[in-house]
């Protein structure tokens, strides 16, 4: 019966806090990324004063 436990806990809990934390990385680095070339692609877009 523990054993059914720690496998639905990890099922539930650890796959996707880990699936998420691994996926922040990159998802930080394309924003990164995609942010810079459109400031450079449209320097004069009045949308540029939206990004933070």
């Amino acid at each position: 019966m523990i054993g059914a436990v720690i496998i639905a806990v990890v099922l539930v809990v650890v796959i996707p806090v880990g699936f998420l934390m691994t996926m922040a990385l990159p998802a930080g680095v394309l924003g990164f990324l995609l942010k810079s070339r459109a400031e450079a692609t449209h320097p004069d877009s009045e949308l540029i004063d939206t990004n933070y």
